[in-house]
């Protein structure tokens, strides 16, 4: 297998040897649709985020501990697993038990967690995304793939961006990236859609305000 691939690219080396270098690409292209006003860029993600049927609060930071435990308790989540770096503060006034994952939490504990309240790395306004590189307070992707509620705390507007291209500036390439738009969902020939597949059903996204 290695002597074929290495007979097939001295091939393509040798057919291009005498081409011309490739031009640059041109970027001249629109960075944004937005406007640069935070406010704005907020109120889009706001909406985009609903739009894909995520459910979105804004709080403060000394609402939050309260707003998490309320939503917990709504869903009816009695176990909720902590990445690594998750402020403390925030479970404070949560009774649910907290499944640390510094063991890591295995496949079987993991499933049997109701929820799971994490950061994330940036969130885009205009595609409604929430990315996550598992960063403190994000954890590993299982977290937020494996329990049927999660709870993601954006701050704004530091976290927040208009648009893809000023994204990718401020996203490492090297780290295991999750793009999350709503929450998991696909649907059949006929459209119907089904949510939780492969992923949780239910996406609760907090706008932290300064």
């Amino acid at each position: 297998m290695s002597a074929s691939r290495e007979r097939i690219l001295a091939r393509v080396r040798a057919a291009v040897a005498d081409a011309p270098e490739a031009p640059e690409p041109t970027r001249d292209y629109l960075t944004t649709h937005t406007r640069d006003d935070p406010a704005a860029i907020l109120d889009l993600l706001h909406e985009n985020l609903a739009d894909y049927r995520a459910i979105v609060h804004r709080a403060t930071e000394a609402e939050l501990p309260a707003l998490i435990a309320e939503l917990l308790t709504t869903h009816g989540a009695r176990s909720v697993a902590v990445p690594d770096g998750l402020p403390a503060a925030w479970l404070d006034a949560s009774d649910a038990e907290q499944h640390s994952d510094d063991g890591p939490l295995t496949p079987y504990e993991l499933d049997a967690v109701d929820a799971v309240v994490t950061g994330c790395a940036l969130a885009i306004a205009e595609t409604g995304t929430i990315v996550l590189d598992a960063g403190p307070g994000q954890g590993r992707r299982a977290l937020t793939l494996v329990p049927d509620l999660h709870i993601c705390v954006v701050r704004a507007p530091e976290q927040v961006v208009a648009s893809v291209p000023q994204a990718m500036p401020r996203i490492d390439p090297t780290r295991p990236l999750t793009w999350i738009s709503g929450p998991s969902a696909t649907s059949d020939i006929e459209l119907d859609r089904v949510e939780g597949v492969h992923g949780p059903r239910t996406l609760e996204v907090v706008l932290l305000r300064d």
